[in-house]
């Protein structure tokens, strides 16, 4: 089907916002009027434009304030839509956004609102276009879709529709599926909007929180399914408010909204809903989620802090990579690599992350499909060319496939190192990810529609400089999960640090090999451990030995989990953890104490 923005979704200015929409792959744009307004350029100025660019322009929006109101104040609306009608002609515009009154309207009656839409739809049609009516979800009488869907019957005017907007039907609750009751020639217009699930006011929430699809807590899926299956043949456009797009790069927010439509698309693809539709989409390549973490890769100037610190806690040198300025250090599954290459000045940071997919190739082509950024690194004949793309965080993915046996394929590249003894070490539990405030949004939706990982809900955790906004996306099995964070805007500028978690049976023996190799446990308080005598039944013998060795410790009903964190270097640290029973959580409650921690004066990070 044909895509659509529009254009109060994007940054800049409105020739800014066109050419932004046409470079990301949208058909067509919905024209907000005060970016016209603002614009320089003229009406016949931006249809040229959009000619030259390969766009339609499909909607113009919005008109306010038309229905529910007295007789006088109709013959004030009808100058103003006139007016708007001449313009939409020069725009070669056929549609206009009507919203339902939350403003004049003193009429609460539908047959009144019924004969005043019908006669705007007359003035329309002598003017060549046409109106949809909206229900907003905080209109004075109408804020729901299918009161005004009744009206616009009431109306029975050919030139007369009704918009169906997501964000306005799910936040306040409303049941979609009498959508499929509307005839689809009446849906004239569809406006599309995720948005995470909070508890505030539909204006506030409408206005600066929105979400493209994918992004946020709407079933957007079973939305348009419902769209589709009345027969509704328009464009699928994009209407998102929200703080951080309008001041973001407008190039990157314009793919970043045409991905989330591509991922929209894909997901209702398989579905009965499109067996009516006129062009229905080809699918994103199927590929199964990652059943494991590959490797993870720190990248700096020198890192010789992070070898130490993967000695302690029993990491192998395994050798240095035959062609690149790379080492590479395993304990039993779990990989890491420190590349020194292409890291001048840097600190130790978190570089990469690799996966391990059924098939590679087709893991890849859906990457392209959902046009996320490929990364090139040399390859010489005799290594295994992984597929890498570039994360909106900065992280480069690479996928690679399932390791045969205990190393992967790509592990003989390295050479020069030594076996190790039995590892204590059970693999990669998980790995935490800083994303900069205006990627946040945008790395959720690459992780989950690029690896087929599932968002769970966001926390906010505190910092002594501020909150951390964390939510974790992660395979069904547990086997990938990765930790997405927003630091505190205060944050030191050496950048919010990242870490490694790495899964054992017996947390307490890897602690205690690691101290006795002379690893220095992150310094958590006593305050800390007098708390967990009062939250857990644990006796103080036992508090004291976890105090000895750093060990933190959490509990639900499901099960309980033990870890300990290492100090951090530059960007980067690591974490080692022991879940039993079914315990599925992170220890939230100790990542306030771990952040306290890591401020303290004379870490290396600070």
């Amino acid at each position: 089907m044909r895509t659509s923005i529009a254009t109060v979704c994007l940054s800049g200015t409105l020739t800014d916002k066109l050419q932004a929409a046409a470079n990301a792959g949208f058909d067509g744009v919905e024209i907000f009027e005060p970016d016209l307004v603002a614009s320089q350029a003229s009406p016949e100025e931006v249809v040229a434009l959009a000619a030259r660019l390969g766009l339609t322009l499909d909607l113009y929006q919005p008109f306010r304030d038309a229905d529910g109101v007295t007789e006088a104040e109709f013959e004030g609306v009808l100058r103003r839509a006139r007016a708007k009608f001449a313009l939409m002609q020069r725009l070669g515009i056929g549609t206009m956004l009507v919203c339902s009154n939350v403003a004049t309207a003193t009429i609460d009656d539908d047959d009144v609102s019924a004969s005043q839409l019908r006669r705007l739809g007359e003035e329309a049609a002598a003017h060549g276009v046409r109106i949809a009516y909206e229900a907003l979800a905080w209109g004075r009488f109408v804020d729901d879709y299918r009161r005004a869907w009744r009206i616009v019957e009431l109306a029975d005017h050919e030139s007369v529709g009704t918009c169906l907007d997501s964000f306005h039907i799910l936040s306040r609750g409303h049941d979609p599926a009498a959508i499929e009751e509307i005839p689809g020639s009446k849906i004239f217009f569809l406006q599309l909007a995720d948005a995470p699930l909070l508890t505030m006011d539909v204006l506030s929430w409408s206005r600066h929180h929105r979400l493209f699809p994918g992004e946020g807590g709407f079933d957007l899926g079973a939305f348009l399914g419902h769209v589709l299956r009345a027969g509704y043949e328009g464009p699928l456009s994009l209407e998102v408010f929200n703080d951080i797009f309008r001041q973001t790069d407008v190039a990157r927010t314009a793919l970043q909204a045409r991905r989330s439509l591509i991922w929209l698309e894909d997901l209702v693809a398989s579905t009965s809903a499109w067996e009516s539709a006129p062009d229905p989409p080809t699918s994103l390549p199927a590929v199964a989620e990652p059943s494991a973490f590959d490797f993870v890769e720190v990248r700096a100037d020198d890192t010789g802090e992070v070898d130490v610190l993967l000695g302690q806690l029993g990491f192998t040198f395994r050798g240095r990579h035959r062609s690149k300025d790379a080492r590479l250090w395993t304990e039993g599954p779990a990989r890491v690599v420190c590349n020194e290459q292409h890291a001048r000045d840097r600190t130790p940071t978190m570089a990469a992350v690799g996966f391990e997919v059924a098939d590679p190739t087709a893991s890849a082509a859906r990457a392209r499909a959902l046009r996320a950024p490929a990364v090139y690194r040399r390859t010489l004949a005799n290594e295994q060319e992984l597929p890498a793309f570039r994360a909106p965080d900065g992280t480069e993915v690479f996928l690679g496939p399932p390791a045969s046996s205990a190393d992967a394929a790509w592990v003989p590249e390295f050479e020069g190192g030594h076996g190790g003894p039995s590892a204590l070490l059970t693999g990669i539990d998980h790995v935490n990810l800083a994303a900069p405030w205006q990627c946040f949004d945008e790395a959720v939706l690459f992780y989950s529609s690029l690896l087929g990982l599932a968002a769970e809900s966001s926390q906010e955790v505190p910092a002594p400089n501020g909150l951390v906004r964390s939510q974790v996306v992660r395979s069904a099995s547990g086997s990938c999960r990765l930790a997405l964070n927003v630091a505190p805007l205060a944050w030191d500028a050496s950048g919010f640090p990242q870490h490694v978690a790495f899964s054992t049976d017996d947390v307490e023996a890897v602690a205690r090999r690691a101290v006795d190799r002379g690893l220095v446990p992150l310094a958590i308080p006593q305050n800390y451990y007098d708390d967990l005598m009062a939250r857990f039944d644990l006796a103080a013998t036992e508090v004291e030995a976890m105090a000895a060795l750093g060990l933190l410790h959490d509990r639900d009903a499901s099960g309980d989990f033990t870890h300990f964190y290492t100090a951090t270097i530059g960007g980067i640290f690591f974490e080692v953890v022991q879940r039993r029973g079914g315990y599925e959580g992170y220890g939230a409650t100790d990542a306030g104490v771990r952040l306290a921690a890591q401020h303290r004066p004379g870490l290396a990070s600070h």
